[in-house]
Parts: structure tokens; C-alpha cells; sequence
């Protein structure tokens, strides 16, 4: 990106690689530059906590709030009942409104973290609020006429999917004039003049942008954030363990630190960048280094990322646990628990690791001990149909799978 930004905001975006596109971004530049802008990104409730791949647009709303704007968090209440198609081979889940409320509290708890709410400070809304009570009729004469389905079926998340020939519902289909219909309610009832989000809401987007100019005459703006990839080319956010996730009761402060400190060397830099406020240049600096020092870097970044989300003492005791269990073999107070169930003839080494999820299959579970990967205690394990000593079982073993996996294995009695 070559612009030479105005705003403060737009810099931000540009020198840390949160920008993808935007629409006039002239435009855009001038009106933050100006004062205060309201901008929103929404997230449907189909899960009971964010994760990480949600978490770099969540930090452009906290650059968002610092460089002196107002942000929205918008829960999606009602587009959940919905289900967003983009780029998905088949139909979501349909959630209850129970199931979606769950979601949406669960959710919540990340956002305080980062954004300060209050009185003409950030916002939290939900698009049920406006969508629930649509009357139906009203809504196809009002806002309806305003869509065409040829348009709609061009944009690439839609367009994927038919070419596929796979089934895309009339349900899915009006996801689009939903999401649409929010920068339109947004705009109007709160003054809301962009929208953010990964660059594969850029279809949705410009619904919304097209439809507030048609109904309101308006001028409101789009911007994106890349769609990331780890160098090594995984989806960021998911790891070998599953999704990252951001709430601590479904992951541990531990884990996530860890996660962060397991960043393939060449992503150091650039995660600094996006997901820690160090200054750009620091961020240059340490991504630069090489051998220990990209290590220590790693410890940087973790802590800073964990600091962030589950504050500076979690983040503090996770570093601590990591280099107990690392540096002087101990296991650590923080260590992930898992479970198994202790029959009475007692369970061997390699079941107890099937039975508590660490290896999925008997025969992987063979070939860790054969290949002398696992370790009870700091104690290397080669039979997998050695018999677990259930007091030792019910105290906790530390189990090591590698160098980099650690577990606190706990036994419960049948």
C-alpha cells in the first residue's frame, strides 16, 4: 500500500498491515482526519467463545478507539438465525435462541478486554434489536427492490459455492440483505459511517455501502483486513489441538500463551505488529533475529498477545510455567488437565493417552512410545501396554508428547 495516510487511524492500518481495501479511501482518510467516525464490525453467535481468527479485527477496533473514534461491536442476534454462506461447501447449524444468547454471553466477555464501553465511548448492540420484529412484506417493498439477484449471485462467496453445484438455500441467500440492512440501521439510528472485516466480507459490505446511498442517500465507507495465513500456509487460528480459543474456560491462559510462543520464526515480526501495540519498529527489530533471540522475541510476543486478553499476571504465570516445565523439567502449576477414567483392572501408558483425547488412535499412540516421543513425569515411556499405577494416576502424571506438548493427565476411578 503506497498511500500516504492522514489519519491517524488509516496509518495504523497501513504501516501494521491490517489493510487490505477500502472503499475511496480519500474519502475515508478525510472524514477520520475530521474528528471522531463510528465504525462497526458484527459477529454472529455460532459459537460460545471468538477465537483467534477473530482476534486481528478485534485489535483494529482497539486501534480504532485509541486514535480517537467510536467503535460497535455488533453481536448477530438476529443474522445468526441466518447463517452467513460465505465461502462455506454447505449449510450452518440452525441455533435456538437459547443456544444463540449463550453464544452472544460468552462472546461478550473477550471485547472488555480490549475496548473501553460506556457512555459515548464503544458499543455493544445486537441486530436483533431491528431484525426480529421486521414485517416481512414491508421489508421486500422497502429494501428488497433495491437488490438484484444477478448482482447478488457475481459476488465470489456465492458465485464458489454454485459453481460447485452445491446447494445454497433462499434461507442463506438473504444473509446478504440482512447484513446489508445493519449498516443501513446503523447509519441511521447511531450515525455508523464504516464497516470492518475480513476481506471476505467485501461483497457484504458493499451490499450495505449500496443500500445506505439508495434508502438514505449517505456517504459511509468499507474497509478490510487481510485474510491471514501462517507462513508455513495453515489458516490462522486453528492449530493441531483445534480451534485457539479466546475465552480462558475453553482454553487456558496456558495454552494460549503457548500457542503464541510456538510462532514459526518468519511470522514473529509481523504478528508483533498485529497483535501486540509494541511500536512499529520494535516490531521490525525483533522479527529480525535469529537463533535464541528469535526465541526470546517468541516469549515477547506471547506475553504481550496474553497480557492483552487475560492480563499481565496470567501472562506472567504462563511464562513461569513454561520455562519450569522447559527449562528445569518440572511440571508447572498451569499445565492443560486431562481426564481419564481408571477401570478397575487398572489402564495401560498407551490407553490412558486414547481414553483422555492426547493421541487419537491406539496405533498413533504405539508409534509416540516407539518412537520415544512420550514422557511420564520427564521419564521416558517405550510400552505402550505398561500398567499406570492408579495412586500415581489420581495425584496427576505430567505427560510429554515431544518437545513442545505438555499435559497434566489426571485419573478419576470408575
Amino acid at each position: 500500500m503506497t498511500y500516504h495516510a492522514k489519519s491517524e487511524f488509516m496509518r495504523v492500518m497501513i504501516e501494521r498491515g491490517y489493510l487490505a481495501d477500502a472503499t475511496d479511501i480519500q474519502a475515508l482518510d478525510e472524514a477520520l482526519k475530521d474528528g471522531p467516525v463510528t465504525a462497526y464490525i458484527g459477529y454472529d453467535a455460532t459459537a460460545a467463545s471468538l477465537h483467534v481468527g477473530h482476534l486481528l479485527n478485534i485489535m483494529m477496533l482497539r486501534w480504532f478507539q485509541k486514535t480517537g473514534h467510536k467503535p460497535i461491536t455488533l453481536m448477530g442476534g438476529g443474522t445468526t438465525k441466518v447463517g452467513d454462506p460465505s465461502f462455506r461447501s454447505d449449510e450452518r447449524p440452525l441455533l435456538t435462541e437459547d443456544q444463540i444468547q449463550s453464544n452472544i454471553d460468552g462472546m461478550q466477555k473477550v471485547f472488555a478486554r480490549y475496548l473501553d464501553y460506556g457512555e459515548d465511548k464503544a458499543r455493544m448492540l445486537n441486530n436483533a434489536e431491528w431484525l426480529d420484529n421486521l414485517n416481512y412484506l414491508e421489508f421486500l417493498r422497502d429494501i428488497g427492490r433495491h437488490f438484484s439477484v444477478n448482482r447478488m449471485l457475481s459476488f465470489e462467496s456465492v458465485k464458489s459455492r454454485l459453481d460447485r453445484e452445491q446447494s445454497l438455500s433462499f434461507l442463506e441467500f438473504n444473509y446478504m440483505i440482512l447484513q446489508a440492512y445493519d449498516f443501513l440501521e446503523l447509519n441511521r439510528r447511531y450515525d455508523c459511517k464504516l464497516q470492518m472485516g475480513g476481506s471476505d466480507q467485501w461483497g457484504n459490505i458493499i451490499n450495505g455501502i449500496d443500500l445506505t446511498r439508495r434508502v438514505l442517500d449517505h456517504e459511509i465507507w468499507g474497509l478490510t483486513s487481510p485474510l491471514l495465513t501462517t507462513s508455513d500456509g495453515r489458516k490462522m487460528g486453528k492449530s493441531a489441538g483445534g480451534a485457539v480459543w479466546l475465552n480462558g474456560d475453553m482454553l487456558s491462559p496456558y495454552d494460549f500463551w503457548q500457542f503464541w510462543r510456538n510462532t514459526t520464526d518468519a511470522d514473529v515480526g509481523r504478528f508483533l505488529k498485529l497483535y501486540t501495540e509494541l511500536p512499529v519498529e520494535e516490531c521490525d527489530r525483533l522479527g529480525s533475529l535469529e537463533g535464541q533471540a528469535i526465541n526470546d522475541a517468541k516469549i515477547i510476543l506471547a506475553n504481550a498477545v496474553t497480557t492483552l486478553l487475560h492480563g499481565a499476571e496470567a501472562a506472567a504465570s504462563a511464562e513461569a510455567t513454561a520455562r519450569k516445565v522447559f527449562e528445569e523439567g518440572g511440571a508447572g502449576g498451569d499445565l492443560a488437565e486431562v481426564f481419564v477414567t481408571i477401570p478397575p483392572e487398572g489402564i495401560t501408558a498407551n490407553a490412558a493417552l486414547v481414553e483422555s483425547g492426547l493421541v487419537a488412535s491406539g496405533k498413533e499412540g504405539k508409534r509416540a512410545f516407539q518412537g520415544g516421543s512420550v514422557k511420564f513425569n520427564n521419564e521416558k515411556k517405550t510400552d505402550p501396554q505398561e500398567i499406570i499405577a492408579t495412586e500415581d494416576l489420581l495425584a496427576g502424571i505430567k505427560v510429554s508428547l515431544g518437545a513442545k506438548k505438555h499435559f497434566m493427565l489426571k485419573g478419576k476411578q470408575a
